[in-house]
């Protein structure tokens, strides 16, 4: 068999990044962090071979970097050298690969700041209409690349002016 590259899922939070290889029933499993770079590999239930190499957006800290396996995907850990410092992309090159996404289900505003989190979401939107079709939802029904109705900052509230934000117990 030709060796294939898994369907791969990343997200970014404060003190790791997360890459999930979506390969059911996986065996073999080689998982290779560096400094620098990640090489994937293993074998599904039908024998075919994955692999996947990402030289990474920024250092991570390869000792305290770990990926633990299900039957469904194999996810890794990996810590970033420097924290809280956001990964606009993955990989080092400015190149997105055709098997690797943004997981928007676990893609958080950690930073309390929506227009950086936009911004990514809106660069890998452009690069993939297939990202758009899976993101629309994320952003409020709105075409994933029509962001401007979809975060209205609150003016600061004056007294009894009535333009507070609405509570959560509304």
């Amino acid at each position: 068999f030709a060796r294939q590259h898994a369907k791969t899922l990343w997200y970014d939070r404060p003190r790791y990044v997360f890459l999930e290889f979506c390969v059911e029933d996986s065996t073999d499993v080689q998982v290779i962090i560096e400094d620098h770079r990640l090489v994937f590999s293993c074998k599904n239930a039908d024998g075919v071979e994955f692999y996947n190499e990402i030289n990474l957006y920024a250092r991570v800290n390869s000792k305290d970097s770990r990926e633990k396996r299900s039957d469904r995907s194999i996810t890794c850990f990996m810590r970033k050298w420097k924290e809280k410092v956001a990964w606009p992309r993955i990989t080092k090159e400015n190149i997105k690969p055709a098997w690797l996404s943004v997981d928007f289900d676990n893609w958080r505003d950690w930073e309390g700041d929506e227009e950086v989190e936009r911004a990514m979401v809106e660069e890998y939107a452009e690069v993939s209409l297939v990202l758009c079709a899976q993101v629309a939802w994320h952003v409020g029904g709105q075409p994933a690349v029509s962001f401007p109705h979809t975060f209205v900052p609150y003016p600061a509230a004056a007294e009894g002016d009535g333009q507070s934000p609405p509570s959560d117990h509304g």
